[in-house]
């Protein structure tokens, strides 16, 4: 079973984008492990000029894109099982073990706004995820929506060439990943660090552990406060 994903967009000319790269790109061109289809939201609006969009109910600045558009956007995707997700800055985090759940499936439908988002109504009656990338505003949901499918898509087995890679990456246990280095042995007066370059795989694990630790702390505190107290212990 492939990972499907569909993407309800006002553009679908900014995909495959990314997704079309590297092993991502040739694990659905070539291997067909995922599939990717865009519908075109501007296709279902009756207005004969393709307009989706109505000025906000109670007033204020820009446009509100239609529940009636985007419901009969969604209503001509065959949804076999798929979350519905809404890019939007007001979501909950899209977080790794979401990631990791979603990728197990069947796959996803993502629903990209614009303007200043998209009725309440249709996010309510169709049963939409609202889900945000990071604590900032986008233009729209597309370059988000890249975000959670490429995600998603490089944990389905086959679409990474070694998924040995994937057991240390940031999140998988609640740390960031360990830093990288490879040749030249030095780079404007900066070494590789000697535990890297001796040989000894415990001592490497044992490095690159506590490297995992060190980076959580000073560039994540949050997640380091979430850490269960024994296992913040090993790194005190």
């Amino acid at each position: 079973m492939s990972f499907d994903a569909t993407v309800l967009t006002m553009f679908p000319e900014a995909f495959p984008g990314p997704l079309g790269v590297s092993l991502i790109g040739s694990a659905w061109r070539e291997q067909g492990l995922w599939t990717l289809e865009t519908v075109d939201i501007r296709a279902f609006s009756k207005d004969k000029r393709g307009f989706l969009d109505d000025t906000p109910s109670g007033g204020g600045p820009g446009q509100v894109m239609r529940a009636d558009v985007i419901a009969s956007a969604l209503d001509s995707v065959e949804r076999r099982g798929r979350p519905l997700l809404y890019m939007s800055a007001r979501g909950r985090p899209l977080t790794q073990a979401r990631v990791r759940e979603w990728a197990q499936g069947p796959g996803l439908i993502v629903l990209c706004g614009r303007f200043e988002g998209v009725d309440q109504r249709v996010i309510e009656a169709r049963g939409f995820e609202e889900v945000a990338v990071g604590d900032a505003v986008l233009a729209g949901g597309e370059a988000a929506a890249l975000v959670a499918i490429e995600a998603c898509v490089r944990l389905v087995p086959g679409v990474l060439g070694q998924p040995e890679s994937l057991s240390d990456e940031s999140f998988e246990d609640g740390l960031l990943e360990h830093p990288q280095y490879t040749r030249p042995r030095t780079f404007e007066g900066l070494d590789i660090p000697e535990v890297l370059l001796g040989g000894n795989h415990a001592e490497v694990r044992k490095w690159r552990q506590a490297e995992r630790e060190r980076t959580t702390r000073e560039q994540r505190p949050d997640l380091w406060a979430r850490r269960p107290a024994n296992q913040q212990a090993k790194g005190d």
